[in-house]
């Protein structure tokens, strides 16, 4: 009978849209990246014996991983039939183990144990002598999978197309099928935040504060280093979302991020963050000196950011402000053109009242979803009112900053009409204490110039201040 046949399920890419070698090496990196120099000597052991150090060193929590809801259904569905479920892993056996105990119905657990890798050949072997050759269905979703169907009475094909469908049932009847989750390059750009290469546009400042645009050579260069920028700055964003995957999983809108939700393989992204930091470099070359000194300090600033900083209060929305503010310098360094003190003080001021409405607006959802404090960061809901303070106090001394510079003799340098850029100081305190009442209303997104950029009210504002700027000049 069909119910007396085992149910054997894979677990890396089947049970789950992820890898636990991978997700267990990024644990691992993060809680130390000088294991990276120990882990080509693991690797020279065996795979299953890097699969073993690796797992000793890290806790994996199994309910915060991408699971395959269509086959967990499925499989429950199995379960309550009669049928016997094991779990058949290639992954350690410390982490296939933390999966069963999270999932809770699987009789047994097969999995690499230090001396055999359980993949392929290897797992054939491992059920044919527990289960007899035809005696067990198996899960799986990638070719190597194959050797493990021609020994098996049925295949359901997980997370695979159609070729995939097709080989299977070259080498015994298929089942079931689960489709896997959309991907394509809409999935790619979102894991490369292109969206938030608006940012960067922040390189363009120096020339335009300036009065250069017009100025091929300053304007080439700037649009040089703003590719650099961006090129490296989704470099970092790949890392940081590989290196904060738990955290990710908790958030209210994060855990829909291309790695977080399983949508792309943390294989794309460790392959793809070099590569896209290499290009970046590349197009650094072409630039002064100074440049590449900014660009690699932005990097060593974010990874620094990435793993640890962000969780150190306060110091994580100094580190913001300053990651902010560097392209700015970026944009001088590209161009040579001398930064202003008034632009390097105003711009601290505002990307740090920025920075802290980027936290507020984190809070503000956990406290509407009755959490106490922010998974991976060091504020609790009970800080809201102390950050509204100190995030409205800085967007002022912004503003005050831009009051005493339009009141210098420097303004005179380069604007004929002073008095007519006394008009951005009230429009830049509507905008500020405006993007403060938004974030109080929990209207904000949680990165304020992604939505400055999208908000009609904040472009309105910035055509205003434009105009005011032109009238000046």
């Amino acid at each position: 009978m069909t119910k007396a046949v085992p149910l054997c399920v894979d677990l890396d890419g089947t049970l789950i849209h992820s890898d636990l070698l991978l997700e267990s090496f990024l644990l691992l990196i993060k809680r130390n990246p000088l294991y990276l120099l120990l882990v080509p000597f693991w690797l020279l052991q065996g795979k299953a014996r890097l699969k073993q150090q690796i797992a000793s060193r890290v806790q994996l929590d199994g309910a915060a991983l991408p699971y395959t809801k269509p086959l967990l259904d499925w499989l429950r569905g199995q379960k309550e039939q009669g049928r016997a479920v094991w779990l058949c892993t290639a992954s350690d056996i410390r982490l296939a183990q933390a999966v069963a105990d999270h999932v809770g119905f699987f009789d047994g657990v097969m999995a690499s144990d230090g001396q055999l890798n359980l993949s392929g050949a290897n797992k054939a072997a491992e059920l044919v002598k527990r289960f007899g050759d035809k005696g067990f269905d198996y899960c799986g979703n990638e070719q190597v999978d194959l050797a493990v169907w021609r020994h098996a009475r049925a295949a359901i094909v997980v997370n695979a197309g159609t070729a995939l469908v097709t080989a299977a049932g070259g080498v015994t009847k298929v089942e079931h099928a689960i489709a896997p989750m959309p991907g394509g390059p809409k999935v790619i750009l979102k894991a490369l935040r292109v969206h938030q290469w608006a940012k960067n546009a922040l390189i363009f400042v120096p020339v335009a504060a300036a009065h250069q645009l017009g100025v091929i050579p300053a304007l080439v260069n700037s649009l040089l280093a703003f590719m650099a920028f961006s090129l490296c700055a989704s470099s970092v964003y790949l890392l940081n979302d590989m290196l904060d995957l738990a955290a990710d999983r908790q958030h209210h809108s994060k855990c829909k991020r291309p790695f977080a939700s399983g949508q792309l393989s943390l294989l794309f992204g460790l392959m793809a963050a070099p590569a896209l930091l290499i290009v970046a470099i590349g197009l650094a070359c072409l630039l002064p000196i100074k440049f590449m000194l900014v660009l690699a300090a932005y990097y060593v600033a974010t990874l620094a950011y990435s793993f640890g900083i962000k969780q150190l209060v306060m110091i994580d929305v100094l580190a913001l402000a300053g990651l902010y503010t560097v392209r700015i310098v970026a944009g001088a360094a590209a161009t040579g053109i001398p930064l202003s003190f008034w632009l390097l003080m105003f711009a601290i001021f505002i990307f740090l009242s920025l920075a802290i409405v980027k936290r507020y607006a984190e809070l503000y959802v956990m406290r509407q979803q009755g959490k106490l404090k922010a998974k991976g960061r060091g504020y609790q809901v009970e800080d809201l009112a102390l950050l509204q303070s100190l995030g409205g106090a800085s967007g002022y001394l912004s503003i005050l900053v831009l009051a005493l510079y339009v009141n210098s003799p420097d303004i005179s340098v380069l604007y004929k009409h002073p008095k007519i850029a006394w008009g951005l100081v009230p429009v830049m305190l509507y905008w500020i204490s405006r993007i403060w009442m938004q974030t109080h209303r929990g209207q904000m997104h949680d990165d304020p110039l992604v939505y400055a950029l999208k908000d009609k009210v904040s472009l309105v504002t910035g055509l205003v201040a434009a105009v005011v700027l032109w009238l000046a000049v």
